[in-house]
Order: structure tokens, then sequence, then C-alpha cells
């Protein structure tokens, strides 16, 4: 993560005291774990998959997501703090430990963080997970129709593209809503060296011939918080790059709260910058955070 935020200059914000207080993230994934890093902003957990009460992590992937995003960096003195270190975590676990759910259970997670919005000032909902494309019709339907149900409330979504690259129309489900934020990997060309092909991202453009993913973040290789107490692990995929995006776009809504979902991916628009890094994919662009806000 130190890494990360160099490149996207997320240190920029946080000398301005500008580090997501204030601001809930709903990340809907594996759970999360009691790590050091997330202090007491984890503000509520839900189990969709087994109905516990205590909070827990029996994957991994959800705690390292939540890292990312919220991370205080408090275990290894700031070198692996997430995006917005002292955002609020809303949690909702909808994956087992080998990281599978039913489309059921992620409609009800959804519709749990709609009705929570205003109590827990929830702002964002992070999707790192998305449909396998043998998935049924009605299904993918029924959950295209939840994400933007979520938007038209004034939550900001951001699903990740999916690693299924690096043909086209390889977005997963949800991320091909045309609403929400899309999240790429900047870095996919690297993922062979970490067990995923060489240009993993999943690239649009969808069905729709509307741009997917919208903008690119890192994504391989991002070391963040472990299930294991108060230790860090590298993962890689763009489950790891939406969650930059999420806690950027937290520092975005702390600093201009009024913001609607509309006005921050317009912003995003025009703030995103293109890099030959990405080739020559049709994309918005990076979001560097001196630029953001």
């Amino acid at each position: 993560m130190d890494q990360v935020r160099k490149k996207l200059k997320a240190d920029y914000a946080h000398r301005k005291r500008i580090t997501g207080r204030g601001v809930t993230v709903a990340v809907m994934d594996t759970g999360i774990a009691v790590h050091p890093d997330f202090d007491n902003r984890i503000l509520k957990f839900t189990d969709f998959t087994q109905g516990r009460t205590r909070i827990y992590d029996d994957n991994g992937h959800g705690t390292h997501v939540a890292g990312i995003i919220a991370g205080s960096g408090k275990m290894s003195r700031g070198i692996y703090m997430g995006m917005a270190p002292e955002s609020n975590l809303f949690v909702i676990k909808v994956l087992d430990r080998k990281g599978n759910g039913n489309t059921y259970q992620v409609l009800k997670a959804i519709d749990h963080v709609i009705e929570n919005k205003e109590k827990y000032n929830i702002r964002i909902l992070n999707i790192s997970v998305g449909m396998l494309p043998t998935a049924d019709e009605e299904e993918k339907k029924n959950l295209m129709q939840a994400v933007e149900r979520a938007w038209k409330s004034g939550i900001v979504v951001v699903a990740a593209a999916g690693n299924n690259g690096p043909m086209k129309n390889s977005v997963t489900i949800p991320g091909q809503c045309r609403s929400i934020i899309t999240v790429g990997s900047i870095d996919d060309y690297m993922g062979q060296k970490k067990g995923l092909k060489k240009g993993y991202s999943g690239r649009g453009p969808t069905e729709c011939c509307v741009v997917k993913p919208e903008i690119l973040a890192p994504g391989t290789s991002v070391k963040s918080c472990s299930l294991r107490g108060n230790a860090y692990e590298i993962k890689s995929g763009t489950s790891m790059s939406a969650p930059v995006i999420s806690g950027a776009l937290a520092l975005l809504l702390q600093k201009y709260p009024a913001m609607t979902p509309a006005e921050v991916k317009l912003r995003l628009y025009e703030r995103a910058v293109k890099l030959e890094e990405a080739g020559g994919r049709n994309y918005w662009g990076v979001v560097y955070l001196n630029r953001l806000l």
C-alpha cells in the first residue's frame, strides 16, 4: 500500500488532514478480521452466510479489501496504511470461506446497506466480487437492478471489473452496470508473476457499448491487512483495484460531503489522467488525489 499511496499521491490528502473521517464505506465481501489497523471503526458487521454476530473472516479477501480502504497502518508504522485511514466500515459478509456466495444473499445485503445508509452515513459501497459468466440471466438482471437501486439511493457504488481479461466484453457483473463506477487494474501486465494471466483485468465495452472500466488503479501485488492477527499479506486482482478507488472517494466525500454519486462520477471523468502503461485500452484514466481533490 505504500507504493499505491505514493503512485496516486494519497499522501497529499493526508497531509491536509483529509483522511476519510466521518465517511462510511460498506464492504460486501468475505467478512473482516479483528485487526489493530481497523481500531474501533467497524461500525457494524452482518453475516448473510451463517448468521454469526461476531466479527470474522474465514477467507481473508474481505479483510485485505477493507485494509486497502481504511487500514490505519498502525501495525506497520504507517507503511501499509489504506487510502482513507480514518474512514468507517460497514461490513457485510456474503461470501463463504471458499469465496462462494449466492445471489439471494447478495441482494439482501445490498438492501441492508440501503436501509442503513442514513444511520451510518454510508456514502460508498465497495463490491470486489463478481458473477461468473455462466450465471443465470435472471440473477444477473436482479443484481444489476440492485446496484442501480443503491446508486439511486445516494450511495456511490464501486465495483471490480473482474479478472477475465484481456478479451473484450470481459467485465463481470455487476461491473457492467451503466451507472456505477467500475475499476480495472492498471498493472495487470504483471499478473503472470502472481498466478493471474497477463492482462487479467476485465475489459469493455459492455454489450450496451459503454466504456468499462472507467477508472484504472494499481491491483497487482498489493500488501494490506491479513486475517492473521496483526499481519499483512499480498494479493492481486481487480478486487484490490476497486477499494483503492473506494478509499480515494472517501477522501473526496470528506472534503465535499454534499456531492451526489453522479457528481462524484463526473469529477472522476474530469480529473482522470490516461497513462501509456495502460496501452490502447479504452478507459477514462487514473486518479491522482491532488487533481481529484
